[in-house]
């Protein structure tokens, strides 16, 4: 028994490294490589969102690049926090990297925030605009807060939804507004449109939609339909409040941690991955504004050219009650310049 055992496992373990060898010399499988660097990423994203889709392919082609030395260990769904949570913990070492909204953003590298402003840009092409010019700065801005870009992850553009029709400036103050707690340009907008609004974490939104506490909020499409905001409003501003940012970035003394090589193919991909995430979330957009209307959301159009123009005034009012908060003077001008000259191009090449 003892013998013809005995016979039977090194026959098996002939045949498995035979196998084992004819897989890898066909491309398989892959030599066991141990991962010498992994980087903590945390995200509110759920599992099985877009977003999460495209940071999962991320991870996995830089692994393969990397042959398996680099790779992110990823915390979905919030379970590490808010932004301002992880950034804490990205400080003392416990996270390394993860996927913010403006407003975490604005923590790390605060004239960033001005990409969230009210009525700066109109469609996505002057966004495009403003990224690609204040790139260099944008990631200069992030080192000096500790802070390597991986690429950019718009929300993209925010509307206001509430039980109201909200039209004019006057029909705004009339709401129950929902003001993410903390977030200095949700602040001024409001208090430049002479409202009040009710400052509470995202989690809470939903129930206090549901109780009364709100009747209003900001918020993409598309994540106004993921988080369930859609089913406690009615209406939805046909002009968006403003073009929301989001980035994924990487602490410096992680960053810096990794072996050249390695960074390279973090930062090339990172900038692939994540531009194909923006175009993604775009058009996801486009489409839960369709699927806001046949579920029942009325899209109050904004068509007076007077209205229009209060809501741009409104707009800069915002932006320079931030001058010395977020950004200086001669940076809000230059920003605003751009997007004149860019306007004035675009309207003349048509």
């Amino acid at each position: 028994m003892n013998g013809g055992s005995g016979l039977v496992k090194r026959s098996g373990i002939i045949l498995g490294s035979i196998c084992l060898m004819l897989c890898s010399a066909w491309g398989l499988v892959s030599p066991a490589v141990a991962q010498d660097h992994t980087i903590k990423f945390a995200t509110i994203a759920p599992d099985g969102s877009t977003w999460m889709n495209v940071m999962r392919a991320y991870d996995e082609a830089i692994r393969k690049e990397s042959g398996g030395r680099l790779g992110f260990k990823i915390y979905p769904g919030g379970v590490q926090g808010e932004d301002k949570d992880v950034i804490k913990k990205i400080r003392i070492g416990q996270i390394h990297s993860a996927g913010f909204t403006g407003v975490g953003l604005g923590e790390i590298a605060p004239k960033v925030r001005i990409l969230d402003s009210p009525f700066l840009c109109r469609n996505y092409a002057e966004v495009d605009h403003l990224y690609e010019n204040l790139q260099g700065e944008f990631e200069q801005a992030f080192l000096d807060g500790g802070f390597v870009l991986l690429g950019w992850a718009e929300v993209g553009f925010v509307y206001v939804f509430s039980n109201t029709p909200v039209r004019t400036v006057s029909d705004m103050s009339g709401v129950k507004m929902w003001m993410w707690e903390g977030d200095p340009v949700a602040e001024a907008t409001f208090k430049t449109f002479g409202i009040n609004p009710i400052p509470l974490s995202v989690v809470d939104v939903l129930t206090s939609l549901q109780t009364g506490l709100i009747n209003g909020a900001y918020v993409s499409p598309y994540a106004a339909v993921a988080l369930q905001w859609n089913t406690r409003v009615r209406y939805m501003m046909g002009v968006p409040l403003a073009d929301a940012c989001g980035a994924v970035v990487i602490s410096r003394k992680k960053f810096d941690s990794i072996p050249p090589d390695l960074r390279e193919i973090l930062l090339r991909n990172g900038k692939t991955f994540l531009r194909e995430l923006t175009l993604k979330s775009r058009a996801e957009n486009k489409a839960a504004i369709e699927t806001l209307k046949k579920n029942g959301i009325q899209v109050v159009e904004v068509s007076s050219e007077k209205t229009v123009t209060e809501y741009n005034r409104l707009g800069r009012e915002t932006r320079q009650a931030l001058v010395g908060k977020l950004y200086d003077e001669e940076f809000l001008s230059r920003v605003e310049g751009q997007l004149k000259t860019f306007r004035a191009g675009t309207a003349g090449s048509k």
